[in-house]
């Protein structure tokens, strides 16, 4: 299979009611993270780099701000003469109400491309992976689906949507929604990712729509006894953002050297919208560990276990613990800030104290004074 012969689609808003929080403005896909990218530069990048030159970001709403960052897609190499990149908004200013409703009234693209397989994308998820490994793992199958996983131990309250039974050829027996049990604390997740033939993809959704089975997950349950379906293990680092504890966890995933140096692989790098800002100066009562700051900040505070946008200030004698500042924020002076997420353009008034916990971080609205 040729990587040229695959279109990318990209669901950016999928999950947007599991983390309201931070997609009250946006979609999923543009939410800000590592202090200077969007979660969907990780799936733009991963499509760029395996040679998928089409792809199709799918929106339904608050889609603004995924516009101004995607552009054109040049910075992900895809607006060149044999590439595209194209923002479907909903139809007639309708947000569809399931995967499969999406999928149909999508078909007039999803046909015209000269792709003859689909690899689908739920926009949620941060990995660094060469799909060309995918590509030929379907090949040589013959599989008519395959679906990406990612082997976990399960988290304490975790919603499972769909585990995979897969054997030793990589097969699935038998695919689960949300399972009451699982054996050894582990489970094999599949995360949204799908590659299917085009023709076969169309196909199964004209089915769904005719006898209204609208649930993803029950499609591709239903079609286990009808087709041939494997699955390929992503044995790289993965996170699925569902939760603002996913986002904080991950945030802080960040400051692991090991976490960092497989993410952004300068053999697959990750690429995002430029801004140009000047470097970030410390002043001289400025203490900073462990942390990612972005360029452009003045920091004149204790910044530690933190992950700093750009653009954004410490005023002297603010003490910052691990938390997220995303861009052009204003921290005031003798603030004291620990296990807080603070959205864009906010202000942090002098003397302010704000104390989440770990599995419990406080956010902070974009724009609000504090």
């Amino acid at each position: 299979m040729r990587s040229n012969n695959v279109l990318g689609f990209i669901f950016a808003a999928t999950l947007d009611d599991k983390i309201p929080e931070l997609a009250s403005s946006r979609t999923t896909a543009s939410v800000p993270i590592g202090g200077k990218y969007r979660i969907i530069d990780f799936d733009l990048s991963n499509m760029s780099n395996s040679g998928i030159s089409n792809v199709g970001i799918v929106a339904k709403s608050n889609f603004q701000s995924l516009m101004d960052h995607v552009g054109s897609g040049s910075a992900y190499d895809l607006s060149k003469r044999r590439s595209n990149l194209s923002i479907l908004p909903p139809y007639d200013g309708k947000a569809f109400s399931s995967f499969v409703e999406t999928i149909y009234n999508m078909h007039g693209y999803i046909e015209h491309c000269r792709e003859e397989y689909v690899l689908i994308s739920q926009g949620n998820v941060i990995t660094n992976i060469d799909y060309t490994d995918v590509f030929d793992f379907h090949s040589k199958k013959k599989a008519d689906i395959t679906l990406i996983y990612k082997n976990h131990a399960i988290p304490q309250g975790y919603d499972r949507p769909i585990t995979l039974d897969v054997d030793n050829d990589g097969k699935v027996n038998q695919i689960f929604v949300k399972p009451g049990v699982v054996d050894k604390g582990v489970f094999n997740h599949a995360y949204g990712s799908i590659l299917i033939k085009k023709d076969l993809l169309m196909s199964e959704i004209r089915n769904a729509i005719s006898v209204n089975q609208l649930d993803v997950r029950r499609l591709i349950q239903s079609s286990l006894g009808k087709y041939s379906i494997y699955a390929y293990e992503n044995k790289g680092y993965c996170a699925a953002i569902s939760s603002i504890n996913d986002y904080f966890e991950f945030n802080m995933d960040l400051m692991k050297k090991e976490v960092r140096d497989e993410l952004f692989n300068p053999q697959r790098p990750i690429y995002t919208k430029v801004r140009d800002d000047a470097p970030s100066r410390y002043g001289l009562t400025s203490n900073v560990k462990n942390s990612i700051i972005a360029q452009g900040c003045v920091i004149n505070g204790e910044v530690e276990n933190c992950v700093i946008s750009k653009g954004v200030y410490v005023g002297e004698g603010a003490k910052l613990s691990n938390c997220i500042v995303m861009q052009d924020t204003k921290i005031g002076c003798n603030t004291n800030l620990n296990y807080v997420i603070i959205d864009k353009d906010v202000t942090i008034k002098d003397g302010r104290s704000l104390m989440g916990y770990d599995s419990y971080p406080i956010y902070i609205a974009k724009k609000s004074v504090v």
